[in-house]
């Protein structure tokens, strides 16, 4: 199973940051990544990793194989 939405929802719930918030951390605009959460849409490999690598930065743990995410 590859990073997807549920997962990126699931990160931004556990740091409790609003859709603004997590967009500027990530430096992405919130239309993108609404719909990206939403299953609108699925960006580009380089934004899906930049969204990744900002949740883990800030605390977050994915496990790919099985969807799971959690806090460190």
């Amino acid at each position: 199973m590859a990073f997807g939405a549920d997962q990126a929802r699931a990160a931004r719930a556990l740091l409790r940051w609003n859709i603004r918030k997590a967009a500027a951390e990530i430096g992405v605009s919130t239309h993108t990544l609404s719909r990206f959460e939403a299953g609108k849409s699925r960006p580009a490999k380089g934004t899906l990793l930049l969204i990744k690598l900002t949740y883990e930065r800030h605390g977050v743990e994915f496990d790919v194989g099985n969807g799971g995410v959690r806090l460190k």
